[in-house]
């Protein structure tokens, strides 16, 4: 296994910034995993696991730690459970999975990074999230080096959010991830961009709905496509607030009735933070400096060539700024920052 000194990160991001790693190490196993994390406690330095960087803002600084990459592969396959290697790209793992007729990740297709990331943010899109398939997670724990197995009502799973990225988070290191599929399932199409994509025909196969949230991603900029500028971000750089039902009332008497929403738990709300970017000014196109929003998705910030982490921040910020000035909502940003607290 080598360890590499000095090693520029933002080729490792969707975004393409950030300053360059002290130590770098890639692992395809775990044993090199472990391995890794061994070199980096040895020599009391912070660790950082990297997968397919596309939910990563690097530090202009870098980071003065060991960066892991995490590379490892395979898939076995046990009836409908299929175990995934961490570092397996995940857009191809749902293109296997949909041509052997198995449903459960068809609407999560075209999401960049690899299996190790989704049960961290438990990713989800177009009314589908990982959680609904995750039977168990297999991790290295950092602290007592130890393999461990979490089953999926232990990994805490709530919107983008799962017990790797809240109450443990940076404990674990994810190794494998089993999924649960259903074969010959029907397709998802509860979202309503799907709904009115597949209005005619109305009855997609499996591969028909997984091309078409390609196809839904790319018109929005979200899809990695070479020579694409809108690609050069870190998908949707905001959460969707959620709120609750008497903050949502009081929104409604000072704005109007027009303020999209989606039931969440708990006589809660869910709003769309497209939406109160919009209606902060903050609409497709829009430039700060370096950094501006895509011009086919209003929550993508993007690098516009050469952009800065400082320039991407101070975009995040004047956001953040704005939105809460105007509705008391504090949104908060779903890409992993990597570097000193900001």
């Amino acid at each position: 296994m080598k360890f590499l000194e000095h090693v520029p990160l933002a080729p490792y991001t969707t975004f393409g910034i950030g300053g360059p790693a002290r130590w770098f190490a890639e692992a395809s196993s775990e044993d090199e995993a472990l391995e890794a994390v061994v070199f980096a406690r040895e020599r009391g330095l912070p660790l950082f696991i990297l997968g397919g960087g596309s939910n990563l803002l690097v530090s202009d600084d870098g980071f003065p730690g060991l960066v892991l990459h995490i590379a490892s592969k395979g898939i076995e396959q046990d009836g409908d459970l299929f175990r995934v290697a961490a570092g397996e790209n995940w857009d191809a793992f749902v293109t296997h999975a949909v041509e052997l007729g198995y449903a459960g990740i068809e609407c999560l297709a075209g999401i960049p990074g690899t299996v190790g990331g989704t049960p961290v943010q438990n990713v989800g899109a177009y009314g589908q999230e990982v959680a609904e398939t995750i039977v168990r997670v297999r991790a290295l724990d950092l602290e007592s080096l130890g393999f461990v197995e979490f089953e999926a009502a232990d990994c805490a799973f709530a919107y983008r959010r799962s017990l790797f990225n809240s109450t443990a988070r940076g404990r674990y290191l994810v190794t494998r991830v089993a999924y649960r599929l259903t074969h010959q399932g029907q397709p998802r199409l509860e979202y309503a961009d799907l709904k009115k994509y597949f209005a005619n025909p109305p009855h997609p196969s499996l591969a028909e709905v997984a091309a078409g949230v390609r196809a839904i991603r790319r018109e929005k900029g979200m899809l990695l496509v070479d020579g694409d500028a809108d690609c050069r971000s870190a998908g949707s750089f905001f959460k969707n607030p959620i709120i609750s039902a008497e903050h949502y009332a009081r929104l409604v008497a000072a704005h109007g009735s027009a303020i999209p929403s989606y039931p969440a738990s708990d006589e809660q709300v869910k709003l769309p933070a497209a939406w109160l970017l919009d209606q902060a000014g903050f609409k497709k196109s829009y430039k700060l400096g370096r950094a501006g929003i895509s011009s086919r998705h209003t929550l993508a910030l993007i690098n516009l060539g050469n952009a800065t982490a400082s320039d991407v921040l101070a975009l995040r910020d004047a956001i953040i700024t704005e939105v809460e000035a105007k509705f008391a909502i504090h949104l908060e940003p779903e890409p992993v920052w990597l570097g000193p607290s900001v």
